[in-house]
């Protein structure tokens, strides 16, 4: 009975177990398991096989490596390297000094002989931002003629522009040029007919000269300018000032080359009066005054702000009893505090005054600040005493010098207390002013320049010699709040026009985190090489004014410089000597970064960082050693000050190198050489792997140029047909004289004038200065020669880099020859169908880059494409990861895709690259790299033709990832170039749990962020009435712009889940959805639909960002890839690809996991649990590092105290319409 009842029941067991075997699918796997490891391993070692195959015949690559046999491997030796680099940096160096002292003393000489010459108010002079081309209309002459102009008491002068021929030269950046005569920049708040501006334009004319000498001796010269004490500066060769800017805010006196060479290095306490009084426009002046101050202070200067009402109060509170560096971050900083300033109650100067001697007092005992000049400068209404007892205590101690100088800013238009703020300045050595208006604010506050500049001028014959931090040419920092700006305003713009189009599409969630990932993503974009802005360093002198009948005055006349262009010293470095993944980068005395491979001082590709030219050298050497940010590594800070003393030293440090966007890291041992560039501040470090970079390739005495052109060799026919490049940023032959349109044309200029009788190799890049010619000349060996300064045809050739350059083309100049390559019978045409290989490419250690194309003839060249993009050799990406590779295994391929490629509809490329190495007697040294690119679908097909529909049904997701955790192939196509932690955090969560991969964190110490502008931040509105009005005008847009989209039917609402979706971002890429029904919950408010359109403004910021980056773990024999799938508990196969970067992934898609986890490789800012007052400003300032002060410190002198000219009332001289212009761009500013 019991038998017969469960008989159905084992009936129907069989029954389902004969459906589920009936229906499994017909895939390879076994049934028993989802995932079968071993057809798993044979997928990857199949896969593996094939592209290596592909990757070997494509290439070539034995036979690229046969070619190289000839080759020998030497020691590279790094502090020879060092040396021989420093040294011809010293020579550049000195030629460009020598250059600006011939202009300084003709500028000083002209100028005393020219003394008694009348000031023509009609003289015509080539004004920069005035003077035209020919074909250029003429301005019409104004008429009726101006009113009398009631300041200057005189008709208003009009002078018909000079016209000029401008010619555009590639060593200006491409602006035209003249190289006759020099033009002159005068700024919006300077009038250029007063007396004595015009008068320094006229004899300053005749600089012309010596600027075209020093041209004709060096003809690397750039720029080369003298900068007036009167505003204006003459600059050769003569070139238009740009116009696509929005107001010209430059002024030669608030540039760094101009400041720290009219004064030496100074520490300064600005006293703010905090009294009731200082409301209104008073309170306007005052910010302004504060503001033009900070202008005037570079990176060896230190300052402080402190307003005072009953109380004395730091403007930024954690810099309390402190001088702190002015750098361009820390003076934005207490720019943001003095605008949050509100005045309080009754003024106490006599506390003011005693808190700031202390604070200077504490800084010369405890040798800290600029350790030169020191004043304070006060800014107030008007002060109730002149407070003897504390300037007798402090500074009358050790008469007639007086160490502390008192600069006092009498603001308002009707002041009382006006004797006593004065004497206080003219008592100790400083200077008085009144000011009424902010338009002759910036004149007025640069009066202190040539009072701290009388020691300088008194001294005569000390002519420091000035080299300024890096900076961006003509660029002011303060465009980067105004770009920032426009960009949000182009955002806004582009929702509106875009809302009008789409309507509620666009309002949907999903398109609106898009949108705004997108607008994130472009904030991370920080390119390293960008031509938009020009970088470079100025060396600079102070010019005297040598009249005998001046000296009670002590006048400084201006300050002459040149440019050093950032890219002509890298030009110097020979990176090629250097090898792949080696580089050289300059440290300063303040141990900030004139240039180095990760200086990355611009965001979005236009804008530069608030800080940008004050970055640490251990900012952007990270050692690899799990400190958390900030924590600097010991050994790396005795280093860094081993740097900055300029000693000269060696050490290996182990360090992580981030590179492709700072999206992939390396972990590697690298050895560090420094030394001193002498008669400068800078230090050169170079730097290169230990594990690759202690060898090298050189050829053998017999491959001499010399001798195989005596053989007979045509060494130019190495280089025929087009498809070849040479790195464009390396020096292989450059002529002084002439210029040549692509670098290619001007090395086949080269190579044939080698064979020509009388070749000779310069013993030098840089000519000598005319003062140290004849000694270098009469020390000259007879296997060289030094580039005459005078000589017409002077041209400089890297004899190493030139004899690699010939011998690799020698021995690679088949690569591009083989015409069998288009032959439709040759097995290449085969993998060209088969997998639809593009191009094939070789590249090697001199900077030569070649390539094969396999395009059909009627098919577009792709060559050109690749040889745009990819010309710059061991400097590419693929070069250097290739190289990387060969020591995980020495025939493996790498392989990428680019980043995010799924989201293009344009074809994915897929580059495979490969190190080529050459062994001699034990050791081995990178010769070369090739590669080949093909289409990602020809990829994808033949993954799935290995693997079957194994990987096309649902329960299964199939991946192939780099080494870095990025996605090559995906059964969604989308996701190609996505990292895998974006795509399935859960998986890559247990990927780094069992070792296949290693997360590294990375810190980005240039990082910007974007903090709220703050329109409700109560201390910056309080008291001022405009608040309300602005108030009322926002209100009054608002309801415009509501009652206009109504009457256009084009508001039909915003998501309710807008507000949600914004707090919750955490900067990673939402899901693409291809299917959606449309409808979203729509709010039907006017506040939900305004906080859609009107943009959330924000200001740039200084900030620390940090990365997770991952790399695969390199062991051999890792024991993950011996694991099987087992059920949920281990849902996933892992298992490396063959002879490449590659790991396959099978991952079963029917166990549960975690959607919600994300891992990304996107940046996230740090948080350093500040107080809520604090910001990294104040972090900094904590744990700032040591620093060497300038060599040069001319802070007194004994004839000063007969100096009486201190100031007076206010006189100015300008026209009523340039104020009133002054006054309203100072207010829109």
């Amino acid at each position: 009975m019991t038998w017969s009842w469960a008989w159905p029941w084992w009936r129907l067991c069989l029954s389902l177990i004969s459906m589920l075997i009936w229906h499994a699918p017909s895939a390879h796997l076994q049934p028993a398991e989802n995932i079968n490891y071993n057809l798993v391993h044979s997928w990857a070692d199949k896969l593996g096989m094939e592209l290596f195959h592909l990757g070997d015949f494509i290439t070539r690559r034995k036979e690229v490596q046969e070619s190289f046999k000839d080759a020998k491997v030497v020691q590279r030796v790094g502090a020879s390297i060092v040396d021989s680099m420093a040294k011809e940096i010293e020579m550049m160096m000195d030629l460009k000094v020598s250059a600006v002292r011939r202009i300084m003393d003709t500028a000083e000489n002209t100028a005393l002989s020219h003394q008694n010459d009348m000031a023509d108010k009609m003289f015509s002079y080539y004004n920069a931002k005035e003077m035209l081309e020919p074909g250029d209309p003429v301005p019409p002459i104004p008429t009726p003629a101006p009113d009398m102009d009631k300041d200057i008491g005189e008709p208003l002068i009009y002078v018909q522009p000079k016209v000029v021929v401008l010619e555009p030269r590639p060593e200006f950046h491409n602006t035209p040029v003249n190289f006759s005569v020099s033009s002159v920049h005068v700024p919006v708040n300077v009038f250029d007919r007063a007396p004595d501006v015009i008068k320094a334009i006229q004899w300053s004319e005749n600089l012309d000269q010596i600027f075209r000498d020093n041209y004709k001796n060096d003809p690397t010269l750039s720029w080369q300018f003298f900068g007036s004490s009167t505003g204006f500066m003459r600059q050769f060769p003569a070139s238009k000032w740009k116009k696509d800017v929005p107001v010209d805010l430059y002024d030669c006196r608030l540039r760094s080359w101009y400041m720290e060479a009219a004064t030496s290095p100074k520490d300064i306490v600005i006293l703010m009066d905090g009294s009731g009084s200082m409301l209104g426009q008073r309170l306007d002046i005052a910010k302004h005054v504060v503001n033009t101050i900070l202008d005037t202070l570079g990176t060896n200067d230190f300052v402080n702000i402190f307003t005072f009402d009953k109380e004395v109060s730091p403007v930024v509170g954690c810099f309390e009893d402190t001088l702190i560096q002015a750098t361009l971050g820390n003076i934005r900083e207490l720019k943001e505090g003095i605008e949050n300033f509100g005045p309080k109650s009754i003024a106490n100067y006599t506390a003011a005054l005693t808190r700031a001697f202390e604070i200077l007092e504490e800084a010369k005992s405890t040798s800290r600040g600029a350790q030169c000049n020191q004043a304070i400068m006060i800014i107030g209404d008007g002060a109730p005493e002149n407070n003897r007892e504390v300037f007798e205590l402090h500074n009358w101690r050790d008469p007639p010098y007086k160490p502390v100088r008192v600069f006092t800013y009498l603001i308002g238009k009707e002041v009382a207390n006006w004797d006593d703020i004065r004497w206080m300045a003219c008592e100790n050595q400083g200077y008085y002013v009144h000011l009424s208006d902010t338009a002759e604010v910036r004149e007025m506050v640069l009066n202190y320049i040539p009072v701290m500049a009388r020691p300088l001028v008194l001294g005569r014959h000390d002519h420091p010699v000035i080299w300024t931090q890096v900076y961006a040419d003509i660029e002011d920092t303060k465009l980067s709040d105004h770009l920032w700006e426009i960009k949000q305003c182009e955002e806004q713009k582009a929702d509106v026009l875009e809302y009008w189009q789409v309507h509620d599409r666009m309002l949907e969630p999903s398109e609106m985190h898009r949108r705004e990932y997108r607008r994130i993503k472009e904030t991370w974009n920080q390119p390293v090489d960008s031509n938009v802005y020009q970088f470079m360093t100025t060396v600079s002198m102070p010019i005297y004014d040598r009249r005998e009948n001046a000296t009670r005055i002590a006048n400084i006349l201006g300050v002459a410089g040149t440019d050093v262009p950032i890219n002509e010293i890298k030009k110097l470095l020979s990176p090629f000597m250097l090898g792949v993944n080696g580089y050289a980068f300059i440290v300063t005395n303040n141990g900030y970064v004139l240039f180095h491979p990760d200086f990355r001082p611009i965001f979005q590709g236009y804008i530069l960082k608030p800080a940008y030219n004050s970055v640490d050298m251990i900012e952007v050497e990270l050692l690899d050693d799990d400190r958390p940010a900030r924590d600097f590594n010991p050994v790396l800070m005795t280093i860094r000050d081993s740097i900055i003393n300029q000693s000269t030293g060696s050490k290996w440090m182990l360090v992580k190198n981030h590179f492709d966007e700072m999206k992939r890291v390396t972990r590697i041992k690298r050895q560090y050489y420094w030394t001193a560039i002498k008669n400068t501040p800078f230090t050169l470090v170079i730097s290169y792997p230990e594990q690759y970079g202690v060898s090298r390739i050189d050829i053998r005495s017999e491959q001499d140029i010399h001798r195989v052109n005596i053989k007979g060799t045509n060494i130019r026919s190495f280089f025929d047909g087009k498809r070849w490049k040479i790195h464009p940023d390396w020096l292989f032959c450059k002529h002084s004289n002439r210029t040549f349109r692509t670098p290619e044309t001007e090395l086949l200029y080269f190579l044939e004038r080698m064979t020509e009788p009388g070749w000779r190799w310069p013993a030098s890049r840089s000519a000598m200065p005319p003062e140290h010619t004849a000694a270098m000349f009469s020390n000259n060996s007879s296997t060289g020669r030094y580039p005459s300064i005078n000589e017409k045809e002077s041209y400089y050739c890297d004899r190493q880099l030139m004899q690699a350059l010939v011998f690799d083309a020698g021995v690679t100049e088949w690569f591009s020859k083989n015409s069998s390559f288009n032959s439709k019978e040759d097995k290449r045409n085969e993998f060209k169908q088969r997998f639809g290989v593009t191009v094939a490419f070789l590249a090697t250690h001199s900077g030569l880059t070649r390539w094969h194309e396999f395009n059909l003839a009627e098919e577009p060249s792709v060559g050109e494409t690749f040889s745009q993009k990819n010309k710059r050799a061991i400097d590419e990406i693929w070069y250097k990861r290739a190289v990387d590779q060969h020591f995980v295994r020495a025939e493996s391929f790498v392989y990428s895709v680019p980043f995010d490629a799924g989201e293009s509809n344009s074809e994915i490329l897929v580059t495979a690259s490969h190190a080529i190495f050459h062994n001699e007697g034990g050791k081995s040294a990178p010769a070369a790299v090739v590669g080949f690119q093909f289409q990602h679908s020809a990829l994808y097909k033949l993954f799935h033709n290995i693997t079957g529909n194994a990987c096309a049904v649902d329960d299964k997701d199939c991946y192939i990832l780099d080494n870095n955790g990025y996605v090559i192939i995906s059964t969604r196509v989308h996701e190609t170039g996505r990292f895998f932690g974006e795509v399935n955090g859960a998986i890559m969560k247990r990927l780094l749990e069992e070792n296949v991969y290693k997360r590294v964190f990375v810190y980005d110490y240039q990082a910007v962020c974007f903090e709220s502008r703050g329109d409700n931040n109560a201390s910056s509105m309080l008291l001022s009435p405009l608040y309300h009005v602005l108030r009322l005008s926002k209100w009054l847009l608002h309801t415009a712009l509501w009652y206009i989209v109504q009457l256009m039917q084009l508001a039909p609402g915003v998501s309710a889940h807008y507000a949600e979706m914004y707090s919750d971002m955490n900067g990673t890429e939402p899901e693409p959805e291809h299917h959606h029904n449309g409808h979203g919950k729509k709010s039907e408010t006017e506040e939900h639909w305004l906080r859609y359109l009107t943009l959330h403004r924000t200001r740039l910021k200084s900030c620390d960002m940090q990365r997770e980056l991952y790399t695969l773990y390199n062991e051999k024999d890792n024991v993950v890839y011996n694991m099987t799938a087992h059920a949920c508990e281990r849902p996933f196969v892992v298992l490396p690809i063959p002879f490449s970067n590659l790991i396959l992934l099978v991952v079963d898609q029917l166990c549960p996991r975690d959607a919600a986890l994300v891992l990304t490789v996107n940046p996230q800012t740090i948080d350093y649990h500040l107080s809520v007052n604090d910001s990294l400003a104040c972090y900094k300032h904590a744990r700032e590092f040591n620093r060497v002060r300038p060599q040069s410190c001319i802070s007194r002198h004994a004839n000063e105290s007969n100096i009486k000219l201190c100031g007076k009332a206010c006189s100015l001289y300008a026209n009523l319409a340039l104020l009133l212009l002054c006054h309203i761009l100072s207010r829109w500013l």
